[in-house]
């Protein structure tokens, strides 16, 4: 149900100004050893929803490095020979506390970095509604078992290899009008939290592809509608719901900026927008984390972010 929203919550433009600042602070935290040293970067403070990249530098060439944490393993990828990196997803429902991240580097000992989840308040809203809205007709219960299985299987099979290059890119150009995380009590039943952005964009914009990968998924399902989902590798994807319509398969491979569909009303919804979902090993996360630490503002500053054969 988390994938039908639209129109009922809208941010201030008070706070949206305040979101899209919050997304240009970044912090960083070092930890080393004699061989090696691990940097730590987000948006912000280490709070659920959040991307988190771990930069891997070392006195040797590495053939491999990934990093354990929240009973999660995270496999990372090559930037030269003597630097990787992983990202690291916070699920959204991670508990605030002490965490310790096991970073494995080839044959060197493993390091321990210390990582502090902080506290993020999600709004709530109390709605009512269609009942039909809220509670779908027994007849749809089979298809909606059947897809729910079909999309968890999706997210658990991804290549093993990065498929991704350079910056990420937003799929379409307006700002986002609802809140990652948002919990919702529609007609006073608890809802599950919404789990992605939501644009506020016209029915007919282009859907960019936010970078390179295979699409996993092209088709119409109960909840979010016309539905494409990309796997850009290395457990790390994009899912755009309630499409009016999808211009990709199953299959294709696509890269960062070809468009993958139009924004629509499909599914459960109550207006036209477009929905992104992203999830990171199976982690929740904010689309809007993954731009500020991955996307172009980040890749002016990053090399490694720069797509081949780009000049700046």
């Amino acid at each position: 149900m988390s994938e039908m929203r639209h129109s009922l919550l809208v941010l201030s433009a008070t706070a949206i100004a305040t979101a899209a600042a919050l997304s240009q602070v970044q912090a960083t935290q070092s930890t080393s050893t004699p061989e090696l040293n691990v940097t730590v970067k987000s948006r912000g403070a280490l709070q659920p929803g959040e991307v988190v990249v771990f930069t891997i530098n070392a006195k040797r060439d590495i053939s491999r490095a990934q990093v354990r944490l929240f009973d999660r393993q995270f496999i990372g990828y090559r930037v030269d020979e003597r630097i990787w990196r992983v990202l690291v997803g916070i699920d959204l429902e991670t508990a605030a506390r002490a965490y310790s991240a096991e970073v494995l580097v080839d044959d060197y000992p493993a390091m321990s970095v210390p990582v502090r989840v902080t506290p993020r308040q999600f709004r709530t809203r109390k709605l009512t509604v269609d009942p039909a809205f809220v509670n779908p007709p027994r007849e749809a219960e089979e298809r909606i078992a059947r897809e729910a299985a079909e999309l968890s299987d999706l997210w658990s099979h991804s290549e093993a290899t990065k498929l991704w290059t350079g910056a990420f890119v937003r799929p379409v150009p307006d700002d986002a009008n609802s809140a990652f995380g948002t919990r919702s009590i529609l007609n006073g039943e608890p809802r599950s939290p919404h789990s992605g952005a939501d644009f506020n964009s016209a029915t007919g914009t282009p859907i960019k592809a936010p970078n390179a990968g295979r699409v996993v998924l092209a088709g119409d399902r109960y909840f979010t509608g016309n539905t494409v989902m990309i796997d850009h590798g290395l457990a790390l994807f994009s899912l755009f719901a309630h499409l009016s319509e999808m211009d990709v398969k199953a299959g294709d491979m696509v890269a960062a900026g070809d468009v993958v569909g139009k924004v629509g009303a499909t599914g459960r919804v109550t207006g036209p927008h477009l929905h992104w979902s992203v999830r990171l090993n199976g982690a929740r996360i904010d689309p809007l984390s993954l731009l500020s630490v991955l996307g172009e503002a980040a890749g002016s500053k990053d090399p490694a972010l720069q797509r081949p054969g780009r000049r700046r």
